[in-house]
This record gives C-alpha cells, sequence and structure tokens, in this order.
C-alpha cells in the first residue's frame, strides 16, 4: 500500500526500521551528531527522549556510527548490554559534528515527510467537526445574547471554513470567538508532528503556547497500538492574533543562525482555529491580508516558499474568523465577503438585555443589584448623553465600584452616588 493510501493508524505505527522513518537518513544523523557535541556523554535512553524514536532505530545508527570510528562507548550502564551504553564522540565524530552544526543547529524531535504530515491532517480533517445545539448553547452560557444567537454560530464551526463577527466594540466578538475556540478545543484531540522536513530543511510545528497535549498515554492506545513519538495527540490548537500581526508571520520564518524554519501561525492553527482580533488594525493593510487568504479559502490548501525557491504544498484545514469593530465594506470587497460563508453582527444590546447583562455581572462580582439605581444610571448615563449601551460597560463598571469600595474600606454597593463616581472615572465624554 503506497504512503497516500495508508490509514491514519498504519500513518501514525511506529517506525522500526531507518527506512519506515521516510525521510533522508543525514537528518537524523546529523541530530544525532548535534545532540552528542552539546551533551558529551548521551545514553540510548536520553537519545530515545529527544529524537522521539525508537531504541532499535537509534541503537542500530549508533552500531554504523561506533562501526564508522565516530562515536564509541564512555561506558555501560547495568547489565542491559547495548541498550545501557553510553556513548561519545570521537575526534573524527567531533569532525562531523562542526558540519553538523553548519547545516542546521536543530536539536528535537525527528521531522516527518511533508507527504506524511499532509496526510495526517486530511485524515483527521477530511470529516467535519459535529457541534450540537446544546453543546453551543453550553459554550455560550456565561455570556448574554439574543436567544437565538447561537443558531447562528454552530453552523459556522461545523462548517470548519470561516466565520465575519462585526459590531460596535465591546459588545463580545472577542468573548464570543473564545468561546468557539474552547469549543473546538474540546472535541476530538488530534495528532500533529513535532517537525516536519522539506528540501531537507527542518520546519518547527510545534509551539508551547498553542499545542497543549492530551494528558494520556501517547506511545500506546487502545486504537493504535504502538505509535510514532514524532507525533503527540493535543488538543485542538487555537491561535489568536490581533494589531501586532505581521504579513512575515504567515509564511515560513527562516532563522539564519539556527538555519531552521518556524511553521507560520496558519499551520501551526492546522486542524483547529485562528482567530483575526481587531481585523483591520494590522500593521498590515487589510486587502493585502485579505489576498493572502484567497487561495487557501478557496482550495483548503496553502502554498509555502523555502529560501531555496522551493515552494511545498500543506493542507488549510482550520476556522479561520476575523472580528472586528470597523465597517465590513471598508475593508473587503463584495468578491472576498462571498469566500466567508458565514457573517454574524454582535450589535449593541437594548435596554432589556443591558439589564440582564447588569443583573448577570452584579452576581459574577458579588454586588446586590439595586433596580433603582440601575434606572437612575440608564436615564442620566445613557438616555439623556444618547450613549450607546455596550456589552462590556456593567462589568467595568462594577469593578470600577468595587476599587472605589476597596479603596474606602466599605462594602460594595450599587447606589447612584457610586455609579456617578464609577462613570465619571470610566467615561472620557461626560
Amino acid at each position: 500500500m503506497s504512503e497516500n493510501q495508508l490509514s491514519l493508524k498504519e500513518l501514525l505505527a511506529e517506525p522500526n526500521q531507518i527506512e519506515d522513518l521516510k525521510i533522508p537518513q543525514s537528518i537524523v544523523l546529523d541530530i544525532i551528531f548535534r545532540l552528542l557535541f552539546n551533551e558529551g556523554n548521551v545514553a540510548l535512553a536520553r537519545f530515545v527522549e529527544v529524537l522521539k524514536i525508537s531504541n532499535r532505530i537509534i541503537d542500530e545508527i549508533l552500531a554504523w556510527m561506533q562501526k564508522e570510528h565516530l562515536v564509541e562507548v564512555a561506558k555501560a550502564i547495568g547489565d542491559l548490554g547495548r541498550l545501557g551504553y553510553v556513548y561519545t564522540l570521537t575526534e573524527a565524530g567531533e569532525e562531523r559534528a562542526r558540519g553538523a552544526f553548519e547545516r542546521s543547529q536543530y536539536i528535537g524531535p525527528v521531522p516527518v515527510s511533508i507527504p506524511a504530515y499532509n496526510q495526517g491532517i486530511e485524515l483527521q480533517t477530511q470529516q467535519r467537526r459535529r457541534v450540537n445545539a446544546a453543546q453551543v448553547k453550553d459554550a455560550l452560557k456565561g455570556l448574554i445574547l439574543p436567544d437565538d444567537f447561537h443558531r447562528r454560530i454552530g453552523p459556522a464551526i461545523n462548517s470548519g471554513t470561516s466565520l465575519f463577527l462585526y459590531g460596535p466594540p465591546g459588545n463580545g466578538k472577542t468573548t464570543v470567538a473564545q468561546a468557539i475556540s474552547v469549543l473546538i478545543s474540546g472535541t476530538e484531540p488530534i495528532w500533529i508532528p513535532y517537525a516536519i522536513t522539506a528540501g531537507g530543511h527542518i520546519i518547527q510545528i510545534h509551539d508551547r503556547l498553542i499545542h497543549r497535549q492530551v494528558k494520556a498515554e501517547i506511545k500506546r492506545t487502545h486504537e493504535f497500538g504502538r505509535v510514532d513519538g514524532r507525533w503527540a495527540l493535543f488538543y485542538r490548537p487555537t491561535v489568536m492574533v490581533g494589531g501586532e500581526l505581521k504579513m512575515e508571520a504567515l509564511d515560513l520564518r527562516y532563522d539564519p543562525v539556527a538555519k531552521i524554519y518556524e511553521a507560520p501561525l496558519q499551520l501551526k492553527a492546522n486542524g483547529g482555529m485562528f482567530l483575526i482580533d481587531d481585523f483591520g488594525r494590522q500593521q498590515v493593510r487589510p486587502g493585502d491580508l485579505l489576498n493572502r487568504w484567497i487561495v487557501p479559502l478557496e482550495n483548503q490548501v496553502d502554498f509555502l516558499r523555502l529560501i531555496s525557491g522551493q515552494t511545498i504544498v500543506v493542507p488549510f484545514k482550520l476556522l479561520l474568523v476575523f472580528s472586528t469593530n470597523l465597517d465590513p465594506y471598508e475593508l473587503m470587497d463584495d468578491a472576498f465577503l462571498r469566500r466567508i460563508q458565514i457573517k454574524v453582527e454582535l450589535s449593541s444590546p437594548d435596554e432589556k438585555m443591558f439589564a440582564q447583562i447588569f443583573v448577570h455581572e452584579c452576581k459574577n462580582q458579588n454586588i446586590p443589584f439595586n433596580k433603582d439605581a440601575f434606572l437612575y444610571l440608564l436615564n442620566k448615563w445613557y438616555l439623556q448623553t444618547n450613549r450607546v449601551m455596550q456589552s462590556v460597560h456593567p462589568r467595568d463598571l462594577l469593578r470600577t465600584i468595587k476599587a472605589i469600595c476597596d479603596y474606602e474600606g466599605i462594602p460594595p454597593t450599587m447606589t447612584p452616588e457610586l455609579l456617578d463616581q464609577a462613570c465619571k472615572s470610566y467615561f472620557v465624554n461626560q
């Protein structure tokens, strides 16, 4: 059976021979040389821990290196035979290690091939994730939203392609997006390799800030048996970026010192969600950012270029979410809006919903709700001034009241006087 016909179980099966790794042997050798050079004496268990491949393969490589007088046994631990050997470089081995460092400084899990990575992602995303109404409602339960709001969000999650959240600031777009990410993260976890290789180069995918490993036995499962340690089981990843996003973060980033590539953000988010918050306020023009996504959204593949000029093709299998408080038609044209399947507006709350949010926040912050004080606030600070109500105001005003009361050493209460103080501190225009 060819590689592109493998099942996920077959793809993740632990390799038993170096040929089963499906990558150039020189890449594995270079990592071993660099690890030995850095640490001096290295036991077989340490090789397995760092490289994430079986001790059988590593022992086979070390036996060859020993035969070629590139390594020697520094000592033996216990009565384990070859499995207890601790290795060190010979003079010839040190020379080879210096050459390995000239090619790259990468020391870590052995990478998987691009075809294997693509196959693994495709197999795990070919069936769209399914969430039901109860799951979506539960994810949004901490928010005060219109009764049927979950019906607008659920289909976007299930379609798994794109979502556009828009509306005035302070009404929960980011909070809703974060709730969606938690919901997606809670679906079936995904196998992702630590690194991949293309054109002899190593591309590091694993990011400790993004990939949360599932607390489970990774090497042996009931479903897969012995698993290739170069892959690990993670909760579905979420990447969130705001105004700091630059175009180069969406391309392969080559470190000229370490001579390795860092995966672009969308590659790290594969199988999960990528949120572009405050869309339109990035350091790159909205039009340029949108043009970057046209082909991936249309064809669900992404094209990445190495410094050598070689182009690699990888899957684009994630929920891409745009969130903005700017006018959508000032950011994109009809052609791009058509490519985003679902658009959801989060508008400012009416008086009824504003009151519900206030009551909810009072419970959260343990401040007794005072209806008369709330009506005073509504009349003086909103109706008389034509101020637009925002969903975030109750939380922020009540936090300000708590800060005032804490300073004065009194229990936090909701009174007209304290609300006046909070509003004078919070609103720029009186």
